[in-house]
């Protein structure tokens, strides 16, 4: 906690620490042994003297149950949560009651400083900006703006505190605009440790460093990373068989699975719930050995309810066994605790992504495993990883595949009762292929199961297509082969009509670019992307809001005049010329 003394000093502070290593507590201790020692003794009815900024809905929780358990020796201390997915009257109710310690996601904090009367930073003496990086990466560079600058028309003096796992430019740039003389406090790993000989941590009072720092990440060194090379085909039959292998055959494991999008979460969580698990009423599809231990699946993305999302949340936290099958919104800042397995379905965009996602586990001296799975022709993307000093081992997918010859477990009619004679290559390709059948069967029960498998795929390539430029060259659509990524969504064949498969095919030829066409795909994406992490309006006003937004442009496309007669281009211009 090198963090702790330098912030009760009052001075401002960029805290870079790996992740899982306590960085709430580092500034939560600090604010509330501050606000409790104050002479005046605070009413709650002064207003917010702290306010801490972080990302996502589920992070803001955790927060304030951290707060919560701090402050019951200090009873007069109101500490208050606001987020997306509430209503707005009770949390205007709450601030007009007052809140002392204010935790916020950005959106919904300018939802409130626009619409609410009676929010006010005049007494703000500490600004926490928790997970800074993630917080400008999703597009909330004005957001934070209009924040600081709120804060700063009514309280020009304050303590500023920035936090992240990870030292981008954007959070340089941050911590230049709102800090003052700051302390930059980097936690680091005996292995990465640069100015504290002993490993501890590196206190230094400078600006945030920004060359061969940025390129490098604090991993913590409990965890074991781990890939495995998976054809397209196989994909799901591994993910499963991996799942079988470290919850259904060992005690005491919790896993979570990391997937692109709310669509294949929701795929993947229906699908093995359906068929991996005894149904009210009738057996799995699939049942498993009666020694292996019963499976439990959670989801988490952006796309559920609010009360949905805090249920899972805490149920996953005080679970000690369970699979989470969940997006990006539960990479960063989450505590969950006793999880020993995480899975990367696909590959991350970015190391940090990477590091973010495998840090939630492994946390706070604890050990810890990850998985990344990557199709043969992304192998590449390790080199890349290695360039960042992130090092992983491989498993081999035959090791994965082999738990699927324990016992009975999916023999198929060419075993029968009888065990398998030896763990040979045919032996688990055989085994493998009947829980594909298993899966086949299933999507292919009825129509609406494959149009919800055509949507999953179609999903999928939409966010492969998202990878940044310079990792183009090793995930490209283009070097998909459909066939084989449909079998991995539970499709007998590439569906022929999908939209996303003509980027496979050469252009007949050129055409003149459709402009709004491709403005209004990245405003979707940024709509995606920002929905995870709440902007901080309900879901009904956001329906509300693009049902507005299609009626205006229909009517746009109505009003809008057709060109007369010697207005164009070529031999109708010519004709206005002559006389």
């Amino acid at each position: 906690m090198h963090s702790i003394p330098v912030l009760l000093e009052g001075r401002d502070a960029l805290v870079r620490s790996q992740t899982g290593s306590g960085k709430t507590l580092a500034y939560c201790i600090p604010v509330v042994q501050s606000l409790q020692a104050m002479k005046t003794k605070i009413q709650r009815s002064d207003g917010p003297y702290a306010l801490v900024l972080v990302p996502t809905r589920e992070l803001a929780l955790q927060s304030f149950d951290i707060f919560q358990k701090l402050l019951k020796p200090f009873t007069w201390i109101v500490p208050g949560v606001l987020m997306g997915g509430e209503k707005r009257k009770s949390e205007k109710a709450r601030l007009r009651k007052g809140i002392n310690i204010l935790i916020s996601t950005p959106g919904r904090l300018v939802d409130h400083i626009k619409s609410t009367k009676n929010i006010h930073f005049s007494r703000v003496q500490w600004l926490i900006v928790d997970e800074a990086d993630r917080i400008l990466d999703l597009g909330f560079e004005k957001d934070i703006t209009v924040i600081l600058n709120a804060v700063n028309a009514e309280c020009q003096k304050r303590q500023n505190v920035l936090l992240s796992a990870t030292l981008t430019e954007g959070v340089a740039q941050l911590a230049d605009i709102s800090l003052l003389n700051p302390v930059s406090i980097s936690v680091l790993e005996e292995g990465y440790g640069q100015a504290n000989p002993q490993g501890g941590g590196a206190l230094e009072v400078s600006a945030p460093q920004t060359s061969d720092e940025l390129d490098s990440f604090a991993i913590p060194e409990g965890l074991d990373q781990h890939v495995t090379l998976v054809p397209s085909k196989l994909r799901l039959v591994s993910l499963a068989a991996f799942i079988l292998q470290k919850c259904a055959f060992a005690a005491d494991q919790k896993m979570i699975v990391f997937f692109p999008s709310c669509e294949l979460v929701e795929f993947h969580y229906t699908l093995f719930v359906q068929t991996l698990l005894p149904r009210p009423g009738a057996p799995a599809v699939a049942p498993l050995p009666s020694g292996s231990t019963q499976l439990k699946f959670l989801r988490l993305h952006g796309g559920l309810e609010q009360e949905d999302r805090i249920a899972v949340f805490q149920e996953f936290s005080h679970s000690k066994t369970g699979i989470l099958l969940c997006t990006d919104v539960a990479a960063r800042g989450l505590d969950l605790p006793q999880v020993t397995w995480i899975v990367q379905y696909n590959a991350p965009s970015s190391p940090a992504e990477y590091v973010h996602r495998v840090g939630r586990t492994a946390r706070i001296g604890c050990r810890g495993s990850s998985l990344l799975i990557l199709a043969p022709s992304e192998a590449e993307y390790v080199n890349s990883l290695a360039s960042h000093k992130i090092n992983v081992s491989e498993i081999k997918m035959e090791d994965i595949l082999s738990v699927l010859t324990r016992d009975d477990c999916f023999p198929g009619k060419q075993w029968g009762k009888q065990k398998p004679r030896a763990l040979s290559p045919q032996g688990i390709r055989e085994r493998a292929t009947v829980l594909q059948t298993v899966f086949e069967d299933y999507v292919h029960s009825s129509e609406q199961t494959v149009s919800w498998a055509k949507k999953a795929l179609q999903s999928f390539i939409r966010a492969y297509t998202t990878y940044p430029r310079e990792l183009k060259h090793i995930f490209h659509v283009r070097l998909l082969h459909l066939g084989h990524v449909a079998k991995s969504f539970g499709l007998r064949d590439a569906p022929q009509n999908l939209s996303v498969s003509a980027v496979k095919k050469k252009k007949a030829a050129p055409k003149r670019p459709d402009l709004r066409k491709k403005t209004q795909s990245k405003q979707r994406l940024a709509e995606i992307l920002r929905s995870e992490y709440s902007s901080g309006m309900e879901a009904g006003i956001a329906k509300v809001r693009k049902q507005s937004k299609q009626a205006d442009q229909a009517a746009g496309r109505a009003a809008r005049p057709r060109p007369e007669p010697g207005l164009g281009r070529g031999k109708k211009q010519k004709k206005k010329r002559s006389p």
